[in-house]
């Protein structure tokens, strides 16, 4: 079965077992709310051995969601957890809009340019602010090449044929 993560339990908060938690998805509301299972993975590549755990109130602060979770009554009880990756299983995922993707479907992509010429593949995806930045590596060593998200940039993205079609804009490439 496929996971995907959605946040880090990175602490615990208070004596009474809560847990302070990094999103990293873009539907928080609907993924931490009340009566949804998360799944820890002491690994972030890890895909068995996980803890399910189905969360009883959550609220968010400044970023950050502070969970409580069923059956986990003090600190002693979830301290192990500490650093955890939070996952779901695929079929938990959304449709997404047209024009929008998963980490996981970009990742892996070849780079074309609009001239035809191969730049190489998506190997990660940085998401420092207003947009996102896609990382591609180059082939034969040459540094990596950081694309920012904009349609001034990104052309077009076919899942299909695994082939993401960028216009480089002055400075991109050195």
């Amino acid at each position: 079965m496929d996971y995907y993560r959605i946040g880090t339990l990175v602490n615990t908060h208070g004596i009474r077992g809560d847990v302070k938690v990094m999103v990293i998805t873009d539907f928080p509301e609907e993924r931490f709310k009340k009566g949804k299972q998360i799944i820890l993975f002491e690994k972030p590549e890890a895909t068995t051995g996980g803890v399910t755990m189905t969360i009883s109130k959550a609220r968010e602060q400044k970023g950050l969601y502070f969970l409580t979770l069923e059956g986990i009554t003090n600190i002693n009880d979830i301290e192990k957890y500490k650093g955890w990756t939070i996952k779901v299983p695929a079929e938990a995922l959304h449709a997404l809009p047209e024009g929008e993707y998963y980490y996981h479907q970009i990742i892996g992509l070849k780079v074309v340019t609009t001239a035809g010429e191969t730049l190489g593949k998506i190997k990660e995806i940085l998401a420092p602010g207003a947009n996102d930045v896609w990382v591609v590596q180059r082939e034969h060593g040459a540094s990596d090449v950081l694309l920012p998200k904009i349609p001034q940039v990104i052309k077009t993205v076919d899942l299909e044929a695994g082939v993401v079609t960028v216009e480089l804009m002055e400075g991109l490439i050195d």
